[in-house]
């Protein structure tokens, strides 16, 4: 088994080499014994896995509330002031 091999293994049965048929999971095993490469890929697996098992981040209630009044009252601060009678084209 090559490195190359070993990633499209990784992408098909998953991070967790217990779980590959053995005919696949010792020779991967071996290669991650020998090979850096083969590590770096599988702990990048590992990290990905991870971080897609994580609790999803949440906005603290009422941002978005204040974003828009943040923005409204930016506007407002800093809109030229009209004389009567004056368009925005003129």
């Amino acid at each position: 088994m090559d490195v190359t091999e070993f990633e499209e293994l990784i992408d098909r049965l998953g991070e967790d080499l217990s779980l590959w048929p053995d005919d696949r999971r010792l020779p991967a095993e071996q290669l991650v014994a020998q090979s850096a490469a083969a590590r770096a890929l599988l702990e990048e697996a590992r990290t990905l896995r991870r971080a897609l098992a994580a609790p999803p981040v949440r906005a603290p209630a009422g941002l978005a509330d204040r974003i828009v009044a943040a923005a409204a009252k930016l506007k407002t601060d800093t809109a030229e002031p009209r004389t009567e009678g004056e368009t925005a084209g003129s």
